[in-house]
C-alpha cells in the first residue's frame, strides 16, 4: 500500500508519529510506503526551516513547545510521551541524545537555553527535524518513508481507484492508495487592490510589498533613510522590524536606563499602525502561582452540545462570546484568588459559587467583581483590553508617541511580573475553549454574517492579540527603536492612501500625516480557495474535486470543505474516500501542529483520528487486494 503526504511540515511529522503508534492495532503486519512531498526539509517545513534569518524567533518559551502526546490528550490511539523543546535541549546537552547533529550557531544557542527562553526558529527547526526522525524510527517493520524534495503539482484519480500525485521534478506520478494534503499556511494570489498598489508604486518609483511570510520577503526595495509604512502591528510586524533594523547591522545595547538602539545608518524610518494602534500583548514570562486550573468549566462539550441542539439560529457575539468570556474570566479569577488571595475580599469558594450562577453580562457580575476585587487593574475588562486607544485623540504625533510608549512599557512590566499571573490564567482558558469551538463555528445554525464578522473576524483577531504576542524583549526593542526615532506609531484606525506620488498615512489618534516612499503589508496572505497560489489546490478546484465552504446566505469563507474525518469534499457533495486534508486552509480549522504540554491539544487529537482512519482504510484496501489476487 502507498500513502502520499503532500506537505512535510510539523503537521506531516505528527501524522507519521500517529501512524507509528496506531499501526500495530489497526494495520498489523502492514506493508506500507509513505511518501512525503515538500521542497523544504521534512519535519520543519517552510515556516520552521533552518534557512532563514537567525534573528527570527518563536513566540513561545522552550518549555511550552512539544510535539508529543501526554496523558492529557484524549484520543483513541496510544499516548507516546517525549521531550518538550526544553527537555530535548537538555538531553542533547547532557549527551542523552547522541544522534543529533546541529549547526554551530544552534549549538551555541542550545548551550544557553533555559526553559523560559524564547528560542530561535532555527533551534525549533532542529527539534522538529529530530522529532520527525524519531517518528520514522518508531514505525513498525514493513512501513517505510521516502522524502521528495520537490513540489506537488496536482492529484488525479477516481474515488474508486488509486490516485496519482504529479511532481515538479519527474514525468511519472507517484501512485497512491490514499493522499493527505498537509499543506500548512499557504500563499495566495494578490488581489485587485494589491495589484493597484503595485502598479502605483512602479509608476512613482516607490516600494510596495504585498502580504508575505516575513522570512521570505525581499526587503531590498525598502531604502535606507526613507519613510516606510508598515500596515499591521502583529507578529509579522515584529519580524519585519527586526529584519529592517538589527538585520541591517543595528545593535541593541543594554544600559542602566533600559535598552538603547545604535543605528547602522541602513535603516528606513518605520511608521506602524493598525486598527488598534498598539502591538500584540507581550507573552508572559512567569508561571502560574495558584492552584491547578479546572478547565474547561463553562464551555465544555456539554455546553457546546446544548448550543448546537437549539432550533433557532444563533449569533456568535450574542450567544457564543458570553460563554467564552465567562470561561476566560474563570481562568483569570481562579488564578487571582488562589494565587494572590491578599488582593481579593472573598474566599475563592464563595466567589466561584456566585460567579457560576451569573451570566457574563449580568449586572450582578459587575457588582460581584467590584465587591470582591478592590483594585481596578485586577479586574478583567475585555473592552478596555481590546481597544486601548479607543476614544483617545492627541493634539500631535509626539503626544501619541509618548502615550504608546507608556502603554507598551506597562504591558511589558505586567507580563513580566508574577504578581499579575491572573493574565496567564486567562491565557490558559483562552486555549481551553478551542477544544469545542470548532464544532460551533462550522454549525449551519451559526448566523452567516456573525460567522464572518464576529467569529472569523473579530474573535480571531482578539485571540491573536491576547494570546499570540511576541516575547517581552521584542517589545523592549520596539521601545528602544521608538526612542531612537527609527519607529514611529501612527495610531488606531490607521489609513493609507496612494496620493501625490507617495503613500500618505495617518490615523484617528493624531492629526499628523506621513508621506512615505514605501508601504509594506505586515501580515500573512489571507488564503482562500478561489485565490490559492498552491498548484495542487488550484488543480483540484479546477476539476471540481475541492469546493469552498458556503454559508447559508451563499457567501464563501474561502476554506476548503472537509468532512468530519477530514476527507476532502468535491462538487458532488460527497467525501472522497482516498483524499484527506489537514491545516488552516480547511474547515477542519487551524489547529496548531505543536502545542503546550498537558493541554489536551486539539491538533494532536486530530492527527490521531486521521491516522486511525487512514490505517483502517489502507488495511481494508490491502485485504481487498489480497482477495482479488487470490
Amino acid at each position: 500500500m502507498v500513502l502520499v503526504l503532500v506537505g512535510g511540515g510539523p503537521r506531516a511529522a505528527g501524522l507519521v508519529e500517529r501512524i507509528a503508534v496506531n499501526a500495530p492495532e489497526l494495520f498489523p503486519d502492514a506493508r506500507l510506503e509513505v511518501h512525503v512531498v515538500d521542497p523544504h526539509p521534512v519535519g520543519a517545513g517552510r515556516v520552521w526551516r533552518y534557512e532563514q534569518s537567525g534573528l527570527l524567533r518563536m513566540n513561545s518559551m522552550a518549555a511550552d513547545v512539544t510535539m508529543f502526546t501526554d496523558n492529557s490528550v484524549v484520543c483513541d490511539g496510544p499516548v507516546r510521551t517525549g521531550p518538550s523543546l526544553a527537555e530535548w535541549a537538555e538531553a542533547v546537552r547532557s549527551g542523552g541524545l547522541s544522534d543529533v547533529d546541529l549547526p554551530d550557531d544552534v549549538v551555541d544557542e542550545l548551550d544557553r537555553l533555559l526553559p523560559t527562553t524564547f528560542p530561535s526558529r532555527r533551534l525549533q527547526s532542529a527539534y522538529l527535524a529530530w522529532f520527525y526522525r524519531d517518528a520514522v524510527a518508531a514505525l513498525p517493520d514493513g512501513i517505510t518513508v521516502r522524502q521528495h524534495r520537490t513540489r506537488a503539482l496536482r492529484v488525479t484519480g477516481s474515488p474508486h481507484g488509486r490516485q496519482r500525485v504529479w511532481l515538479a521534478d519527474r514525468d511519472r506520478p507517484l501512485v497512491a492508495d490514499a493522499v493527505v494534503l498537509s499543506l500548512g499556511h499557504l500563499d495566495a494570489e494578490i488581489g485587485a487592490g494589491e495589484r493597484e498598489l503595485l502598479s502605483y508604486a512602479d509608476e512613482h518609483g516607490l516600494a510596495y510589498l504585498p502580504p508575505d511570510y516575513s522570512a521570505d520577503s525581499d526587503l531590498s526595495a525598502v531604502r535606507a533613510g526613507e519613510d516606510v509604512v508598515l500596515r499591521g502591528f502583529g507578529l509579522a510586524f515584529i519580524d519585519l522590524m527586526v529584519l529592517l533594523t538589527q538585520g541591517r547591522g543595528g545593535k541593541f545595547v543594554p544600559t542602566p536606563d533600559g535598552l538603547r538602539y545604535e543605528p547602522s545608518g541602513h535603516e528606513p524610518r518605520i511608521h506602524v499602525g493598525s486598527r488598534r494602534g498598539v502591538p500584540y500583548h507581550s507573552k508572559t514570562g512567569y508561571r502560574m502561582q495558584g492552584d491547578p486550573l479546572p478547565l474547561p468549566r463553562f464551555f465544555d462539550a456539554a455546553v457546546a452540545d446544548e448550543l448546537l441542539a437549539r432550533q433557532d439560529p444563533f449569533d456568535f457575539k450574542a450567544d457564543v462570546w458570553p460563554l467564552l468570556a465567562k470561561e476566560i474570566g474563570w481562568g483569570y479569577y481562579h488564578e487571582l484568588f488562589t494565587g494572590h488571595p491578599d488582593r481579593v475580599r472573598l474566599p475563592w469558594p464563595d466567589f466561584a459559587a456566585a460567579y457560576t450562577a451569573l451570566s457574563w453580562y449580568d449586572e450582578g457580575m459587575t457588582a460581584l467583581v467590584e465587591a470582591a476585587v478592590p483594585a481596578v487593574e485586577d479586574r478583567l475588562d475585555f473592552e478596555r483590553l481590546d481597544r486601548p486607544l479607543a476614544g483617545l485623540a492627541f493634539d500631535d504625533g509626539e503626544s501619541l508617541q509618548e502615550h504608546v510608549r507608556r502603554y507598551v512599557e506597562a504591558d511589558v512590566a505586567r507580563r513580566s511580573d508574577a504578581a499579575f499571573s491572573a493574565d496567564l490564567g486567562a491565557f490558559m482558558a483562552l486555549l481551553s475553549v478551542y477544544g469545542q469551538l470548532p464544532r460551533v463555528l462550522v454549525s449551519p445554525k451559526l448566523d452567516p454574517g456573525s460567522r464572518l464578522a464576529h467569529a472569523d473576524g473579530w474573535w480571531t483577531g482578539f485571540f491573536s492579540y491576547q494570546a499570540s504576542g511576541p516575547p517581552p524583549d521584542r517589545l523592549e526593542e520596539l521601545l528602544a527603536l521608538s526612542r531612537a526615532g527609527i519607529v514611529r506609531f501612527l495610531g488606531a484606525d490607521m489609513w493609507v492612501r496612494p496620493e501625490d506620488g507617495v503613500f500618505l498615512a495617518g490615523s484617528a489618534s493624531a492629526p499628523d500625516v506621513v508621506r512615505a516612499t514605501g508601504l509594506v503589508e505586515a501580515r500573512l496572505p489571507a488564503h482562500g480557495l478561489a485565490a490559492t497560489a498552491d498548484p495542487v489546490l488550484a488543480a483540484l478546484r479546477g476539476a471540481g474535486d475541492v469546493v469552498e465552504e458556503l454559508l447559508s446566505d451563499g457567501r464563501s469563507t474561502g476554506l476548503v470543505r472537509v468532512a468530519e474525518d477530514n476527507r476532502l469534499i468535491g462538487r458532488d457533495d460527497a467525501p472522497h474516500p482516498r483524499r484527506f486534508a489537514l491545516g488552516p486552509f480547511t474547515t477542519g480549522r487551524a489547529f496548531a501542529a505543536f502545542a503546550r504540554p498537558r493541554t489536551n491539544a486539539p491538533g494532536f487529537r486530530q492527527n490521531d483520528g486521521v491516522a486511525r482512519t487512514l490505517l483502517r482504510f489502507l488495511a481494508e484496501e490491502a485485504g481487498n487486494r489480497s482477495e482479488s489476487v487470490a
